[in-house]
């Protein structure tokens, strides 16, 4: 069956093929973390909040390009196993506060060699030029895309 010209360019569609690569490298990462308990996901709040060791849960949101939603589903968790810690605000109930624990801070330290070493392995698979492209890409596709409205 031939395929017409509006099925041959979805098939290029960006949003397919990242989407696709991210479940992946995610399958990748989880399998690397298991071990710990973590999820990809989780990995990079605490290595979020390990930098920063306090952040707003809309902050982190924004940050981690994650709807509210999502985000508070993904900690829960971690605040479960007392790695991060979530308060609302004295002022306003509604503003709520991310902090990593002494155990989060360990967890991410425990988790951190597993980290390099899939980081090892991931620029094995692609080649380290490929690797260090498309490590240059996501970084300057990250800084184009950041702020823009997603509705428009």
């Amino acid at each position: 069956m031939a395929r017409n010209k509006v099925e041959e360019g979805v098939s290029q569609c960006a949003c397919a093929r990242l989407r696709k690569l991210t479940r992946r490298a995610s399958q990748m990462y989880d399998h690397a973390f298991a071990p710990t308990g973590l999820t990809g996901s989780q990995f990079s709040i605490l290595a979020q909040l390990a930098r920063d060791a306090d952040a707003s849960m809309s902050g982190m949101a924004e940050r981690m390009f994650m709807d509210p939603t999502s985000l508070t589903r993904t900690l829960k968790p971690l605040e479960k196993r007392k790695l991060i810690k979530v308060t609302s605000a004295k002022d306003d109930r509604r503003r709520r506060s991310i902090t990593i624990t002494d155990a989060g801070r360990a967890a991410f330290r425990e988790a951190v060699p597993r980290w390099r070493a899939v980081q090892a392995q991931f620029a094995e698979a692609l080649g380290e030029r490929a690797f260090e492209s498309l490590d240059r890409s996501l970084d300057l596709s990250l800084q184009q895309l950041e702020g823009r409205d997603v509705r428009s």
